[in-house]
């Protein structure tokens, strides 16, 4: 079955820089959309950053442009977030999600999910 399992999450100062990383078995990697969502405590789950199936393509939420940058190794299976300059309110559950659709924003168009990592941005 399809699984999808992030790590690299943690504890950072304000201004820090992590690297997140989800693994992916089950399917054929090159043919997903491969997206990442965050979720802080009592929020709904937001969309961040997605890359198209070859990674020509990528999708930034707003809150995130110019600070995180989605990547992919399709030789790996994997697919990557690097967050810098972080924030406090980047302090969320950061889930990685596939889906064999085009590059898409909602989380009700992701079929798979993992389970997520906690990032924590301490000021």
């Amino acid at each position: 079955q399809v699984q999808l399992v992030e790590s690299g999450g943690g504890l950072v100062q304000a201004g820090g820089s992590l690297r997140l990383s989800c693994a992916a078995s089950g399917l054929t990697f090159s043919k997903y959309t491969l997206a990442w969502f965050r979720q802080a405590p009592g929020k709904d789950r937001e969309f961040v950053a997605a890359i198209s199936r070859g990674g020509a393509s990528t999708r930034y939420a707003d809150s995130v442009k110019g600070r995180f940058t989605a990547s992919r190794d399709n030789t790996k299976n994997t697919v990557y977030l690097q967050m810098n300059s972080l924030k406090p309110e980047d302090t969320a559950v950061y889930y990685c999600a596939a889906d064999t659709s085009y590059v898409r924003t909602s989380p009700q168009d992701y079929n798979y999910w993992g389970q997520g990592t906690q990032v924590t941005v301490s000021t």
